[in-house]
């Protein structure tokens, strides 16, 4: 169900045998993408329940999702690219339905974040299908 960009960082991290690798990985995604227009970091695109400071810009279109966000911290920034790969251009059914746990657990980042960078990451994961499954 996941995205095919998902799917190309799936094949990229079955290449890299050593976690460090997949870490440098996940903050290279992060900082190929664009910041956040300062304008969009406000209390209504905060993520609460993340360590460091996360905005994500939620903006289905035409029942697809899409969004655009950042984090002050690095590995964050990488894991919300990480979550653009999975989930934008899918349709708004298609997000609420893929188990992001399993998907994420395909590149090996369950074992490998903090408990933090964990519950950051499902309140980045819920935000986003909260946002689907509104918009359906």
């Amino acid at each position: 169900m996941a995205q095919a960009a998902f799917e190309e960082l799936v094949e990229d991290f079955e290449f890299l045998d050593d976690w460090e690798d997949r870490y440098r990985l996940v903050i290279e995604e992060g900082k190929a993408m664009a910041p956040l227009d300062a304008a969009l970091k406000v209390p209504a695109t905060k993520v609460e329940g993340c360590a460091s400071q996360v905005w994500l810009h939620v903006t289905p279109e035409d029942g697809v999702m899409q969004f655009e966000g950042e984090s002050d911290a690095m590995i964050v920034n990488g894991l919300i690219a990480v979550l653009r790969k999975l989930y934008c251009g899918a349709a708004l059914s298609e997000v609420v339905a893929i188990d992001a746990r399993a998907e994420m657990a395909r590149l090996g980042l369950n074992d490998h974040l903090s408990a933090q960078r964990s519950n950051g990451l499902r309140a980045m994961i819920e935000r986003i299908r909260d946002v689907a499954a509104k918009s359906l």
